[in-house]
C-alpha cells in the first residue's frame, strides 16, 4: 500500500524537542514502512522519514496568515497532482489541505490532536465527499465535534522501546511534574502536593514566552524552587525524559484544561511510573484506576493518593500501557479503519 502522511510546517518531523503530532507522524511513518508499505511525507523543511520526503512552508510556529495561505495552496496543488497515486492519505495537518480531494475515492484520514472546530467539520460534510474518516485520541476530544462526521477514537502512541522500566526505587525517590510550565498545567499544585507530603519533586518542561506565563513562573513557581526538595531541570529531550521519569515514584498531572490526550502520561507509564491526575479532558480514558495510576478530584485527593503509590505494580503499569498505547497497536488501528 502507498501512504501519504501530511503534517503542518512549523516544526520538523521528527521534532528536535517539543512537538506532539510531529513525533506521532514520524513514528507512524517508520512503523508503516516496517510493515512493508511505501510511505511518503509532506511536511515542513528538514523533515525526514525512511520513505520519500516532500517539503513545504517554513518552520515557524508564529508564521502569519499569508504564509499559511501559501502553504495551503501548495498542499492543494500537490494533492491534485498526486492524490491518485496513494491508497491512503493520512492528514495530521489542517483540514483545509484535503478540500480539493474530498470527493476523490482515495481513503482519507483526518486526525485531530486538540479541540475540534465543529463548524469546519459541518461545512466539510456539506461538500460531496467519500472515504473520509475523522479520528481523535479521546472521546472527550471527539465530543467537541458535536457528533458531526464519521469519527473513531484512536489513542495517541509512543515508542515504548525508548523507555526503560524501572522497578526498584529508593524510599526517597522523587515525584515528577513534566509539562510546559503554563498555569493551566498545574505545576503550582504539584509543588503544594510535594511540600504537603514531604516529597521531593522534579519539575521538567519549557517556560512559555508568553508574558503572563513567564510572570507565573517568576512569581509563583520560582520562589519555591530550592534546588533540593523542589528541583527544576528545564526542558528535556527523549533520553532525559526516560531518565527522570524512571527515577520518579509517580507523575503528578494536576491539569486544569481539557487536553485531548496528554502524551506525558503514557511516557510516564512506559517507565512503570504511575500517574496521579485530575479528571480533565482525556485523563479518565488514559489512566486505568489502580493499575497505571489514580484519578483524583482535587489537591487534597492528590495528596492522599501519594500514600497509595506503593500499591501500584510498576511492571503491570508498563504492560497495561504498552498494550493500549504502543506504536504498532495504534498503527494497526489506523490501517484497519478502511478494511
Amino acid at each position: 500500500m502507498k501512504i501519504l502522511l501530511i503534517m503542518d510546517p512549523g516544526i520538523s518531523v521528527p521534532p528536535p524537542k517539543y512537538g506532539g503530532h510531529e513525533r506521532l507522524v514520524y513514528m507512524f511513518a517508520e512503523e508503516y514502512t516496517a510493515l512493508g508499505h511505501e510511505v511518503e511525507l509532506l511536511a515542513g523543511p528538514n523533515s525526514k522519514i525512511s520513505g520519500k520526503n516532500y517539503s513545504f512552508g517554513i518552520n515557524d510556529l508564529k508564521r502569519g496568515k499569508w504564509q499559511r495561505l501559501k502553504e495551503t495552496l501548495f498542499a492543494w496543488k500537490f494533492l491534485l497532482q498526486k492524490s491518485k497515486q496513494y491508497n491512503l492519505i493520512h492528514n495530521f495537518g489542517r483540514l483545509a489541505y484535503l478540500l480539493p480531494i474530498l470527493n476523490q475515492p482515495v481513503n482519507k484520514i483526518m486526525t485531530y490532536g486538540r479541540q475540534v472546530d465543529a463548524k469546519n467539520i459541518y461545512w466539510t460534510n456539506r461538500f460531496p465527499h467519500q472515504n473520509l474518516k475523522f479520528t481523535a485520541p479521546s472521546y472527550d476530544c471527539i465530543s467537541t465535534a458535536q457528533h458531526i462526521g464519521d469519527w473513531t477514537r484512536v489513542y495517541n502512541a509512543i515508542d515504548f522501546s525508548k523507555y526503560d522500566l524501572t522497578t526498584n526505587l529508593p524510599n526517597d525517590a522523587p515525584l515528577i511534574f513534566l509539562s510546559r510550565l503554563d498555569k493551566v498545567k498545574g505545576c503550582h499544585i504539584a509543588i503544594d502536593v510535594a511540600l504537603a507530603t514531604n516529597q521531593k519533586l522534579i519539575i521538567a518542561g519549557n517556560i512559555s514566552n508568553i508574558e503572563h506565563e513567564q510572570a507565573y513562573f517568576e512569581k509563583t513557581l520560582k520562589p519555591k524552587i530550592d534546588g533540593k526538595q523542589i528541583k527544576y531541570v528545564g526542558e528535556v529531550n527523549d533520553e532525559q525524559k526516560n531518565h527522570y521519569l524512571g527515577m520518579a515514584k509517580a507523575m503528578l498531572f494536576p491539569i486544569d484544561v481539557r487536553e485531548a490526550f496528554g502524551m506525558v502520561m503514557t511516557e510516564s507509564m512506559a517507565c512503570g511510573t504511575p500517574v496521579i491526575a485530575f479528571p480533565m479532558g482525556a485523563v479518565p480514558e488514559v489512566v486505568d484506576e489502580g493499575v497505571t495510576g489514580f484519578v483524583v478530584k482535587n489537591r487534597e485527593e492528590m495528596i492522599d493518593a501519594v500514600d497509595k503509590i506503593a500499591k501500584i505494580d510498576r511492571t503491570l503499569c508498563r504492560a497495561q500501557a504498552k498494550e493500549r498505547f504502543d506504536t504498532p497497536i495504534i498503527a494497526a488501528k489506523y490501517l484497519g479503519l478502511f478494511r
